[in-house]
């Protein structure tokens, strides 16, 4: 007597890559000052491995599918890159970082599809679908980038906000592209898909944020764990009544999890370590499907191809398009020479360059070999030379700007909560001692935690880089951010 079901081998296999897969990150992560190799390259790589070419433990040959799954997968990463955004990137690259996202996107598509079809005689149309489908930069590698090279707050920004705002475009871009590969439309036509796409998307995602901001600090749901699935259920909301108007859903969902991420500060830690959770477990598993889904003895073929349209986006359209976002923004040339070298490619050109494969569009296998292509080669070429260039140029910043400063941790039954505010060296009360200290208001220092051990401040307790402070305050909306604004020195007084 035997009991066997048929998902038994793939659910062995799905958590022997899944294992593998993380214990390949903790490697990149362990190893990343000396690779710089971002970590989904290697997720490409192991779903390579086990694919069709490789070991044969799975075939797949389902593109719609990977589509499919790939559109849930860039969802969870939108949202989550919207709750990571945080105001101070919007204030200091609010100009740049979206006319990067929108307008350097279009430049990006145009040069590259113009560069494709001047070289490759292919079909102008067909062209600039390419250069759609290549012309967003990706969250996840950008950000691993970010993390092992020190980069000044302002270029840091930008390229945070670029990365997490730029594929809803890409994606409207590249729809609108297959519809006129395959019905042709009119100018008025795409004026009214574009408009209907980013303005509905805009205004569903700031209706549906701020009713989702209203339920998680208004209603008390007694468990802490249920914040996060609440906030998860905000982002389907939005992304299904954008589909459903005939809007942009990643428009709507990564808005609204700009207005979760910066509004909801009391539940802020559970809500953002669940949906990191969620957004690495998505990247991983999109990596791997598309890994997967491609068949490496096919690159050979596509090779010469893809290495000139990589040429064209990276030495041509991306310099070209961040020259022009970043009119009268004050951004020097070497500065805007990281910020164009920094646009690494990534999972979300892939999961584009599937839409054509499955919509029938003529050379869509072949437009997806490509892409794949260009993709890897960014992520090499790029991620490795990344460093030297920033140190090249003088580039840098003693220590990365997107470092964490305050978060709310609720205590529940009280109107009471703690909050964890970590020293950094770009905070103006680093090295202060606490009596010396402008007044906190109505918040106290309740401990300090140095080396792992707790000090009990007193006036004379000077605050050093690595310190946490664990503050008790009464319960306000907006008290982390004005205790944020305390520790960095800025006029925001937390009294």
């Amino acid at each position: 007597m035997e009991l066997q079901l048929g998902i038994d081998r793939l659910v062995f296999v799905v958590a022997v890559l899944l294992l593998g897969s993380v214990l390949v990150a903790a490697l990149a992560a362990r190893f990343g000052d000396r690779l710089r190799i971002p970590s989904a390259l290697l997720f490409l790589g192991l779903g390579m491995a086990v694919g069709v070419d490789g070991a044969g433990w799975l075939d797949l040959d389902d593109p719609a599918l990977v589509r499919d799954l790939g559109a849930i997968a860039l969802l969870f990463i939108l949202f989550e890159g919207g709750l990571t955004t945080k105001p101070t990137d919007l204030r200091l690259a609010a100009l740049p970082g979206s006319l990067l996202a929108t307008v350097g996107v279009a430049v990006t598509a145009g040069l590259t599809g113009l560069g494709v079809w001047l070289l490759f005689g292919v079909d102008l149309v067909t062209a600039l679908l390419l250069g759609a489908v290549v012309a967003s930069t990706d969250a996840a590698a950008v950000f691993s980038m970010m993390r092992t090279t020190a980069l000044p707050r302002r270029v840091s920004a930008i390229l945070r906000m670029e990365s997490g705002a730029n594929d809803p475009f890409a994606v409207m871009l590249t729809v609108g592209l297959i519809a006129t590969v395959q019905t042709g439309t009119t100018f008025g036509q795409w004026v009214g898909f574009a408009a209907l796409q980013l303005l509905g998307g805009t205004l569903v995602g700031a209706a549906v944020g701020l009713v989702g901001v209203g339920l998680l600090r208004r209603i008390d749901l007694g468990v802490e764990g249920l914040y996060p699935v609440v906030a998860a259920a905000v982002a389907g909301v939005a992304y299904g009544v954008a589909a459903w108007l005939g809007a942009s859903g990643f428009v709507a969902v990564y808005l609204a999890g700009l207005m979760v991420g910066a509004l909801v500060p009391r539940h802020r830690r559970s809500v953002l370590g669940f949906h990191e959770a969620l957004a690495n477990t998505a990247e991983i598993g999109l990596f791997l499907l598309l890994g997967l889904l491609v068949v490496p003895s096919r690159l050979l073929a596509v090779a010469p191809q893809a290495l000139t349209v990589a040429l064209i986006l990276v030495l041509v359209a991306r310099p070209v398009a961040v020259a022009l976002c970043s009119l009268g923004s004050r951004l020097g040339w070497r500065e805007q020479a990281v910020v164009s070298w920094a646009g690494l490619r990534g999972a979300v050109p892939i999961v584009l360059s599937t839409f054509p494969y499955t919509a029938g569009v003529a050379g869509g296998a072949v437009l997806f070999d490509v892409v794949f292509f260009v993709v890897v080669v960014s992520v090499l070429v790029q991620g490795l030379s990344l460093q030297p260039l920033v140190r090249r140029l003088g580039v840098t910043a003693e220590r990365p700007a997107w470092s964490p400063v305050a978060e709310a941790l609720p205590l529940d039954g009280i109107d009471v909560d703690m909050v964890e505010l970590t020293i950094t060296d770009e905070l103006v009360v680093a090295g202060q001692r606490l009596r010396d200290l402008p007044g906190l208001g109505p918040a106290r220092v309740a401990a300090i935690v140095r080396n792992h051990r707790v000090v009990v401040p007193s006036g004379d307790t000077r605050l050093l880089t690595g310190d946490v402070l664990l503050l008790t305050v009464p319960r306000e909306n907006d008290l982390v951010a004005r205790l944020t604004a305390w520790a960095r020195g800025e006029d925001r007084p937390p009294s």
